[in-house]
């Protein structure tokens, strides 16, 4: 009996994944070795010890190589193969994936080929496995407006697709405007489709209000909300959905250890937190470990720690009423196994922190 293998027999979401940062070193050796690229290790736990993460340089180094080594559909589809058996073997049944398919472009993959390629894996993921994987196509700030209009074509032929379900935006939120991108922001609502920004993260809560007046539905990160009042009071009386990664933020310096990260702050308020592992490959985390070290190291019950569960799925771009489904599935499943992973039957809601 464990909180960890409570957790983990739960069904989940995970809403803030990068594909990219997904791609485990086995899956990672075999697309070099399609492709031909040198890797600074050649076999399995070498290259694992590579991944250890060491600081943000060598991050961008390890999820370039990653990203080098995806060309044709068939390694696109091998990752999102890969992904989709993590996903089972952790009990989340739905996630929404970011992919950066500006980049692919530009290292000569075919945009077309990969979303045909990609869409036939998911549905055979969700027919297999019971997994449905969805995608949320990013622009980086970093690159201008030119990629950022293959990204939100892209999308919008992934949403008829039933692939894509929102438009995002990342790189550096520190270093380069959210604003010159509010045309396809714009673009993407008036076609019905979901926006994501990370910010928060990197920079303070001038960055938050940049992308909420973009049309931000979700925010990834959004954890220096926290230094604003007003801010944090506005976001928890509309319940913008924030999507949080405990382990990517202390080991890229947001915080120094998670007893001084906003998480607890954010909790306290009634924030609609989130809780996600944004590259579990690179981190070496998952969301089962996420939320154990939440629940262990903030020592939260097991309660809370449904809750925050529950979470995933009352904020998935999802319909309303499969939501709620979810979210019902999840309670119930947690009051199953409670007395055979706990020990115990499970209190009522957890009271506010």
């Amino acid at each position: 009996m464990s909180l960890a293998s409570f957790l983990a027999a739960l069904p989940k979401a995970e809403l803030h994944l990068h594909l990219e940062g997904a791609i485990a070193p086995a899956t990672l050796l075999r697309l070099a070795a399609r492709r031909r690229i040198a890797l600074p290790a050649t076999d399995e736990q070498s290259l694992r010890d590579w991944f250890r993460f060491r600081d943000f340089e060598h991050f961008v180094e390890v999820y370039l190589a990653c990203s080098r080594c995806l060309r044709d559909p068939e390694d696109f589809q091998l990752a999102a193969e890969g992904l989709l058996a993590t996903l089972e073997s952790l009990g989340i049944v739905h996630c929404e994936a970011h992919f950066t398919i500006a980049t692919h472009a530009a290292n000569g993959a075919n945009p077309g080929e990969l979303l045909d390629a990609l869409a036939e894996t998911v549905a055979a993921g969700e027919r297999e496995r019971g997994v449905r994987l969805r995608l949320i196509p990013d622009i980086v700030r970093n690159v201008g407006t030119g990629p950022a209009d293959l990204t939100l074509d892209w999308a919008l032929a992934g949403q008829r697709r039933g692939l894509v379900v929102a438009l995002g935006l990342s790189g550096s939120e520190a270093r380069f405007p959210s604003e010159p991108f509010a045309d396809h922001f714009a673009a993407a609502a008036r076609h019905g489709l979901h926006r994501v920004a990370h910010a928060g993260e990197h920079a303070g809560p001038e960055s938050v209000r940049a992308v909420l007046a973009l049309g931000a539905e979700r925010l990834g990160h959004g954890v220096r909300s926290v230094e604003e009042p007003a801010l944090l009071a506005e976001l928890v009386a509309r319940q913008v959905p924030l999507e949080v990664c405990p382990t990517s933020n202390l080991l890229l310096g947001v915080a120094p250890d998670l007893a001084s990260h906003p998480l607890r702050a954010l909790v306290a308020a009634g924030a609609a937190v989130t809780i996600n592992s944004d590259d579990p490959a690179i981190f070496d985390t998952d969301l089962v470990r996420e939320l154990t070290r939440v629940g262990e190291e903030l020592e939260y019950p097991a309660e809370r720690l449904v809750e925050l569960a529950a979470a995933g799925f009352a904020h998935a771009f999802l319909p309303a009423p499969e939501r709620a489904t979810l979210v019902a599935r999840l309670h119930r499943a947690a009051r199953e196994l409670a007395p055979v992973h706990l020990g115990r039957e499970l209190a009522g809601p957890p009271q506010p922190a």
